[in-house]
């Protein structure tokens, strides 16, 4: 069963604010829960994303009419995403149990993270 961790934007990961100290504890944690999942065979891939602000949104507001465009940055930081796992695990139980083990991925007690099963 494939699952989908995704990484909840916040108000400091779409501005980049989070002080140096922080950012490397966050990324060595981050690496270290990277390389179990590496390690343990579950880890499908990862990544972390850009700020909106560099994102482009694709809108189809009209049925059969052409889509359309706008360009970030977009303001609603608790419907964004900065980053995500894919992960290949044998039941939603044992997804559960990974996402429980990962590190806050904002390192400020900010973080979020959805779980969600990816149709196969």
């Amino acid at each position: 069963m494939k699952f989908m961790m995704v990484v909840k934007a916040s108000k400091d990961s779409e501005a980049g604010t989070m002080p140096k100290e922080q950012m490397d504890q966050m990324f060595a944690e981050m690496k270290k829960y990277n390389e179990e999942l590496k390690n343990t065979g579950v880890l499908v891939s990862v990544g972390g994303l850009h700020p909106s602000s560099n994102g482009i949104r694709i809108t189809y507001p009209i049925p059969g009419e052409p889509p359309t465009i706008t360009e970030g940055p977009f303001a609603e930081v608790n419907e964004l995403i900065a980053g995500y796992w894919f992960i290949d695990v044998k039941s939603r139980e044992e997804a559960i149990k990974w996402a429980m083990r990962a590190p806050d991925p904002h390192g400020l007690g900010e973080g979020q993270i959805e779980l969600r099963q990816v149709f196969e």
